[in-house]
């Protein structure tokens, strides 16, 4: 493979000190799997693969940071269900998942996200049923080239559905132990895929959480995320008064939602720094509430970010997040005028406020800013290159790139996408991928390479083979044992209002 790379004569979407973007005609250099020169009139040395980027975007990878990547085996199975009712069907049927299954479905999920323009996941792995399951998702992740923060996740397995019966060893010293191993071996796949910690139980003891943040630091943890959703059915807990309280709210600390949280903590966030990542898609469906980072009233949208949280809800577009929240949160703003008989004079929040959510401000929610989240001299070549000639892209391209981004691409209008100076998807196709590179956590699949043809063929055999087992689970019974197990408010809980 070339170890130069010209992008030329395309848009480069460019992000200025203050966060504004300027899209500029020039040439991109990439050299080994760094961004060299962005300029005009850039001459190919020999050996320099060139790319004509006429009539083509070059914009910053996207950053998720929030996605559950193993959930591919899932597809379909949320499309109108409520939080609640994720939890048994989706959450929980992890403890049905092979180790086998666990890695078709996590390179199934990193691989969408190539190839709908994420080059960095933050991945929330509510997958530690054995060793052997979370080192098959890392070897996925690993294989597939995508960039992660894997959040290696503790959870409760469901020992029996009926009745329904969560564990109780959510930190056994198994688990504790493979936390420290996977530190010692990471970063995995030549420093694309570094460990992240996931927690839930935030109504654990100081004791257990203070103890659980110092391992997982002491493993290289730079990334510690977790839920947060304040509503009817949810244990009160402020959770970000009390880490704070706890002295545990820093810049490291990545919450997930955090749906109706109040001014209080709002400016804890502000104060300390901490982040949230929104995933429209599911808070509008789920009955968590309208996403925080568009409220101006908790004015924490710097503190911001974007994540597409189930792929198995609904797809894991990025630009796709960025329309949702910037046209619901328009309709919201505009709402409060028409209950006064009144027009807003201007429209709220701008593409460009959208944009941002989805790059930069998603690398700066995990400490990357310096890497990803905008093209630049000096950082990782991570891009994606869209066709401004599409059917879709066409005349809003040459017009306001930034606005074709969010409002009017499409996951078809990708041609190129590439991470740490590797092309992973070329011509709207992704390419093929290493299975050796992720060996050494796991090893079993046989294959060196797989084409995307080979994995759509396996995700569809595994997903009818889980689909005959998660037939036979009784989802009323594992709903109530949910609310039981979990000390949930079922009063709140209404048919209608």
């Amino acid at each position: 493979m070339p170890t130069s790379m010209l992008l030329q004569g395309g848009t480069v979407l460019v992000h200025d000190q203050n966060d504004h973007v300027k899209a500029t005609q020039a040439d991109l250099l990439i050299e080994g799997n760094t961004i060299a020169k962005i300029e005009a009139g850039i001459k190919p040395t020999a050996g320099t693969e060139v790319v004509d980027c006429f009539d083509k975007i070059i914009c910053p990878g996207f950053i998720d940071t929030h996605h559950h990547v193993w959930q591919t085996l899932l597809k379909g199975r949320h499309a109108n269900q409520t939080l609640l009712e994720y939890f048994p069907s989706g959450n929980f049927v992890s403890s049905m998942h092979t180790p086998t299954d666990l890695f078709w479905g996590e390179l199934g999920g990193a691989l969408e996200c190539l190839d709908v323009g994420t080059t960095t996941v933050v991945d929330h792995a509510h997958i530690n049923i054995s060793a052997e399951h979370t080192k098959a998702a890392i070897a996925a992740t690993v294989s597939s080239g995508i960039r992660s923060v894997f959040a290696y996740c503790p959870i409760r397995r469901v020992e029996t559905w009926k009745p329904f019966v969560l564990s109780q060893d959510l930190l056994t010293d198994w688990a504790m132990e493979l936390l420290q191993e996977l530190g010692s071996k990471s970063p995995f796949g030549d420093g694309r895929v570094q460990l992240g910690l996931a927690f839930d139980e935030f109504f654990q003891p100081k004791e257990v959480i203070a103890n659980l943040f110092q391992k997982a630091r002491e493993a290289g943890v730079k990334v510690i995320t977790g839920h947060y959703v304040r509503n009817a059915i949810m244990p009160p807990t402020k959770t970000i008064e009390v880490l704070h309280s706890y002295g545990l709210l820093d810049t490291s600390i990545l919450f997930s939602h955090a749906s109706n949280i109040d001014a209080d903590e709002a400016a804890l966030l502000l104060k300390t720094n901490s982040h949230v990542s929104c995933t429209p898609s599911t808070e509008l469906q789920m009955g968590q509430g309208d996403p925080v980072a568009f409220q101006s009233k908790l004015g924490i949208e710097s503190q911001c970010s974007l994540g597409a949280d189930c792929h198995s809800n609904n797809n894991a577009s990025i630009p796709g997040q960025m329309n949702l929240l910037l046209q619901s949160s328009r309709a919201n703003y505009s709402e409060e005028f028409n209950k006064q008989g009144k027009v807003p004079a201007k429209v709220y929040k701008t593409v460009e406020d959208a944009f941002n959510l989805g790059t930069i401000a998603g690398a700066r929610a995990i400490g990357m800013e310096d890497k990803v989240g905008s093209l630049a001299v000096g950082k990782i070549a991570d891009l994606v290159v869209f066709d401004a000639s599409s059917p879709s892209m066409v005349c809003g391209a040459q017009h306001d790139p930034v606005a074709a981004v969010v409002l009017h691409s499409t996951p078809r209008d990708i041609e190129m996408v590439i991470v740490d100076g590797i092309v992973r998807k070329v011509g709207g196709k992704l390419c093929a991928v290493d299975v050796k590179a992720g060996r050494d956590m796991w090893v079993g699949e046989e294959r060196d390479t797989l084409e995307w043809k080979d994995v759509a063929k396996m995700l569809v055999e595994k997903r009818e083979a889980l689909q005959e087992k998660l037939g036979k689970i009784d989802y009323e019974e594992a709903t109530t044992g949910t609310i039981k197990a979990w000390h949930l408010d079922e009063t709140s809980i209404a048919e209608h209002l």
